[in-house]
This record gives structure tokens, sequence and C-alpha cells, in this order.
């Protein structure tokens, strides 16, 4: 127990010492949702106006961009994964005498950590300006957001670990990964209520864990929501512990080609 502690820990800390020496991944992962706030928000605000009663458009946004930023930040972690095996890291720690369960708990726990910094940078940011009132805060909603973000987190950290661990270069990781993300960010009900969406679109949507993570989260913040916060709740528990033993035994099965 206590070895697979320590093998946690030393992953966790090399992921997070690896993003902070990157500054233009710093800069870059905080920027990109700010981007997206201002053009979309702003934009598409003067048109939705009030999308749904009592709720502008760009309040309504601003959790599905706190989605965004978890759901990119942490899917394009798996990168991590494939650099290691291409400067031979990844072989020295698979060999080595520490859990395997470790290794990849290690990465989830430490990329899931740089991904929840990231939005919780995003929440400062619309709190401040406004975006979200300030007065929609609490301690309860806090604790509620922060959890829906470990989650959404170590979801798309463990596809983006799966994607890895069967992909050997980052060009077929990227092409994998784009064609995922885009319909996962869209059909999420980050921009937009799936209510009144084609049926087609919302059995896509509900299959979407994103959909579950943002709903809970803006439940949270702005008290609008498609679902109850308890079933948001129990289905992105269910996908996380699902795809993170499904993550470990991607990582077994690379460990033994």
């Amino acid at each position: 127990m206590a070895n697979t502690i320590d093998t946690i820990y030393a992953i966790w800390l090399r992921e997070i010492k690896r993003y902070v020496k990157s500054k233009s991944r710093v800069i870059g992962s905080g920027g990109q949702p700010i981007i997206w706030l201002a053009i979309f928000g702003v934009g598409l605000g003067a048109s939705f106006k009030y999308i749904m009663p009592g709720v502008n458009y760009t309040t309504y946004m601003a959790p599905g961009i706190l989605g965004m930023t978890l759901l990119f930040t942490s899917i394009f972690a798996g990168i991590n994964v494939i650099w290691d095996k291409q400067f031979g890291f990844l072989k020295e720690i698979l060999v080595a005498p520490v859990p395997r369960s470790g290794i990849v708990l290690g990465k989830i726990i430490g990329s899931g950590t740089i991904a929840v910094l990231n939005a919780l940078i995003i929440l400062v940011v619309v709190v401040v300006f406004g975006v979200v009132p300030l007065s929609s805060l609490s301690a309860a909603s806090v604790v509620v957001v922060l959890f829906f973000m470990a989650m959404i987190s170590a979801i798309f950290v463990s596809i983006g670990l799966v994607i890895a661990s069967y992909i050997n270069n980052i060009e077929g990781f990227q092409v994998i990964v784009n064609f995922l993300v885009m319909p996962l960010f869209f059909l999420s009900g980050a921009l937009f209520p799936l209510t009144d969406a084609p049926v087609w679109m919302k059995a896509i949507g509900f299959v979407d864990p994103l959909q579950y993570g943002v709903d809970g989260i803006r439940g949270a913040l702005v008290g609008v929501h498609a679902f109850p916060i308890y079933i948001d709740a129990v289905i992105i528990i269910v996908v996380a512990v699902a795809l993170v033993a499904i993550s470990d035994i991607a990582f077994r099965r690379m460990q033994a080609k």
C-alpha cells in the first residue's frame, strides 16, 4: 500500500512539474477558454438574449466553458504518455518494481489536478467579471463544483490514456482525439440546451458523460439544470470508475507487448 502511494505521488509530482515548466502550455490553457467565452458569450449572447428565463446566455455558457477546459486539458494529457514512449521513460517505469495501478492513478490524478486548476482559474475570472454572480457561490456549491470537476477530469484523462496506450505517434493521437472532442463538447449542452434538439442529437447527448458533468456544475453555479444533481453525480461516478479501470487494463496490456 505504501509503495502504491509513493508511486502515485512520484508520478503526480512529475506531471505537475512538467506542466509548470511549460509556460506556453500554462498561458494557452487559460487563454483559449477566455477567448471562447468572450467571442461566443458576447457574440451569440446578443442573438440569444435570454436562453432560459432569468439567465442570460453568457452566464448559461460559463459552466460549459469550464467543462470545455476540463475536457481539452484532460484528454490531451495522453500526449505525455506518447512522449514517454518515444523517449523511453515509460519503458523504464513499466519495468520498475512498482505497482502498475500506481502509475495509472498517478497520471490520472496529476493530469486531473492540472485540469481542475485551469478550470478554477476560469471560474475566478467569470466571477470577477460578474458572468457568474458571487452571490450564487457558497461553500456547498463550491464543493459540488469541485466534485464534478474532479470526475470530469478523471473520465477524460482516462480516455486519453486508453487512446495513448494503443497509439505510438502524436499525429495519430491528435486525429483520434480531435474526432472525439468536438462532438463531446457540442453535444454536452455546454453551449445550448438539448431540450429542443432532434431526437438523434438528444440520444447521443445522453451517452456523453460531459453532459452530466456540465449539468452538475451549471446546477451548482447558476441553479439551472436538465437533470437532478444526484442523477448527474451517480452517472458521472459510475463512468469515472469504469474508465479508470479500463485505463488500468490498457496500461497493463501495453506493458505486456
